[in-house]
């Protein structure tokens, strides 16, 4: 009975660190993927915002910077799976963003953007060769590169799966290139424990702009040429499991500096700070919760099964052998010896 007891846990032992291998070698890197097919809608608002509104006057667009704005920023993310790098068991996603931000009272528009990207299903890390990846801040002027270049490098729409406290590479889309998001601590949001990072991007010249003199301060020119500088601060909560951005605030600012003057004396077109809504956020951490749930299940369940199945092959080897070497009888070798009598006994 012992021996067949020894046999059955030698057997379950080997069967649980073979499941445990299962699933943190296989199952895991299989499952631990961004989505292709992701449908994502996110909505950041602010207060208190000066931002330059185009409104239609008479069949014309007519320019007017206004204060105390509420102002409010929709962000639609879809998967394209049109895309000849995306395959249902591949590594890469493509992530279509649109973003459009509004004036609250008046639904007046103050930007729209939209960008598509290749990235690693993994890290997150943007990744070429990428077909059709794009940037289009100004309606009917979209920027391409060739697909073998990497146009949106770092990251943009998550972090990697098993994020850690360290900086990383996010892309800014203002600048065209990676920032650092720096690490800055820990942080809860709704109950739920995330890494913060910051990513701070100083004045920079973005482009040139040829815009009305009366924007700028020249009221008798028809239009100046000015450049457009950019500031920002950005502030992102991520959930380290999953990678998953659950809350995100921005403070911007952007100035049109006509020739002649320096960046801080210009004209400023956009200044506020923008947050997640809680509607938002309360989605977000929902979405991280379960795929934490998944993820955990694939990361620490392989460590149980080791643990358990490790502790049953070594009671099987016990039950097995461990007898013999208390010299228990032994089954093998035939008769077992006779006493000795002394010698001359009768």
């Amino acid at each position: 009975m012992r021996r067949i007891v020894g046999f059955v846990l030698l057997g379950l032992g080997v069967f649980a660190v073979a499941l445990g291998l299962l699933l943190r070698f296989y199952a895991y890197p299989q499952l631990a993927k961004a989505p292709l097919d992701t449908k994502s809608l996110s909505v950041a608002e602010g207060d208190n915002v000066t931002a330059l509104v185009i409104e239609t006057v008479d069949g014309a667009p007519v320019p007017e910077i206004r204060n105390n704005l509420s102002v409010k920023a929709t962000t639609y993310v879809t998967g394209d799976l049109t895309r000849p790098e995306v395959e249902a068991d591949g590594d890469v996603a493509v992530y279509v963003e649109a973003i459009k931000m509004i004036v609250e009272s008046t639904d007046s528009t103050i930007t729209a953007s939209v960008r598509s990207q290749c990235f690693d299903r993994h890290t997150g890390q943007a990744v070429a060769p990428c077909e059709g990846q794009y940037i289009e801040a100004e309606q009917g002027n979209r920027e391409t590169v060739s697909r073998n270049t990497l146009q949106q490098p770092g990251l943009s729409f998550k972090f990697p799966f098993g994020t850690e406290q360290q900086d990383y590479e996010f892309f800014d889309t203002q600048v065209r290139k990676a920032v650092k998001a720096r690490y800055d601590g820990e942080d809860t949001v709704q109950g739920l424990d995330t890494y913060r990072y910051v990513i701070e991007v100083p004045n920079t010249k973005v482009g040139d702009r040829e815009v009305p003199g009366s924007l700028v301060g020249e009221p008798d020119e028809p239009s100046v040429d000015a450049a457009m500088y950019y500031t920002a601060k950005r502030t992102l909560w991520v959930e380290p499991v999953t990678g998953v951005i659950v809350l995100g605030q921005q403070e911007m600012t952007q100035e049109l500096v006509p020739s002649g003057e320096e960046p801080g004396d210009g004209t400023v077109v956009f200044n506020g700070k923008l947050r997640l809504n809680d509607a938002t956020v309360t989605e977000f951490v929902t979405r991280a919760e379960d795929g934490k749930s998944q993820v955990r299940l694939l990361t620490t369940g392989p460590i149980v099964l080791w643990v358990a199945g490790g502790l049953l092959i070594v009671l099987a080897l016990f039950l097995l052998y461990g007898g013999f070497r208390r010299g228990e009888p032994s089954s093998v070798g035939g008769a077992p010896p006779m006493s000795r009598q002394p010698a001359g006994a009768a």
